[in-house]
């Protein structure tokens, strides 16, 4: 990758354009020739400003200088189904085995997806958007959704890693276990993983796909605009129903344009 430098100086911009190889905020210089994760700590309250200004281009930076941690960061989007849907049908034919009906297995698949459908909502908004300002905030956010408003088509880093979702997926099962009953937990949680894993394909191809049917294109142009435009509101990804339940699906134009 080319050097690129963003001098942060002050909260306003110099004489070049924002998104620009230079950018005025605060007397820190991240190098984007350098792996990221422990530059943008540094960047204390002008983070904010610095990460929800994208660089458009489908090579990403370099996270960490060791090739093993690199290698964490980057996932193939076709990683997610090929590893997860063998695991939505294990749960699932768990929940047949224990006889349960197909009514209510189809039921507790709906259930699982839609609770996911609220989850997608709630971690983009409330924990992928948390403001942070210290060291660890700063770089802690940046690992876990900065990096994806900074650099929107970096395609290796647009589903979630499934190392981690492994991890994730423990407490959540144990979760489902104590709220439901052995029969229908199963179910319940295949069907929330098979959401995430629509979410998750979703996602990649919404940033990356040439959607041709208007409900796609019309939700492409619904998370492009989270992005590029309006990027406090906006949360859901397949769909905009808890934006809407919520307040804050966006408007349909900038405030100030006719």
């Amino acid at each position: 990758m080319t050097m690129m430098k963003i001098i942060l100086h002050s909260h306003l911009f110099d004489s070049e354009p924002p998104f620009g190889p230079k950018m005025v905020a605060q007397d820190f210089t991240v190098d984007l020739s350098k792996p990221l994760v422990f530059q943008v700590g540094h960047l204390g309250e002008a983070y904010q400003e610095w990460v929800h200004q994208p660089i458009v281009s489908k090579e990403g930076p370099r996270f960490f200088a060791s090739d093993f941690w690199e290698s964490l960061t980057r996932t193939e989007w076709w990683a997610i189904p090929l590893i997860w849907l063998p695991v939505v049908t294990w749960f699932i034919s768990r929940s047949v085995k224990m006889g349960i009906a197909l009514p209510q297995l189809v039921l507790m698949m709906v259930i699982g997806i839609f609770v996911w459908t609220l989850m997608e909502y709630s971690l983009h908004r409330f924990l992928f958007h948390i403001k942070t300002k210290s060291y660890w905030g700063n770089t802690f956010h940046y690992l876990l959704h900065g990096c994806h408003h900074k650099h929107p088509m970096d395609g290796l880093r647009l589903v979630f890693p499934p190392a981690a979702a492994a991890i994730l997926c423990v407490p959540l099962w144990n979760l489902i276990k104590f709220l439901s009953t052995p029969t229908t937990a199963p179910a319940l949680f295949g069907g929330g993983l098979l959401g995430y894993v629509m979410y998750d394909v979703t996602h990649y191809y919404l940033h990356h796909g040439q959607p041709s049917r208007k409900v796609t294109r019309n939700l492409k142009k619904y998370h492009l605009n989270h992005h590029f435009r309006i990027q406090d509101m906006g949360f859901g990804i397949t769909s905009s129903l808890w934006d809407r339940v919520f307040g804050t699906l966006p408007p349909s134009k900038s405030p100030g344009k006719k």
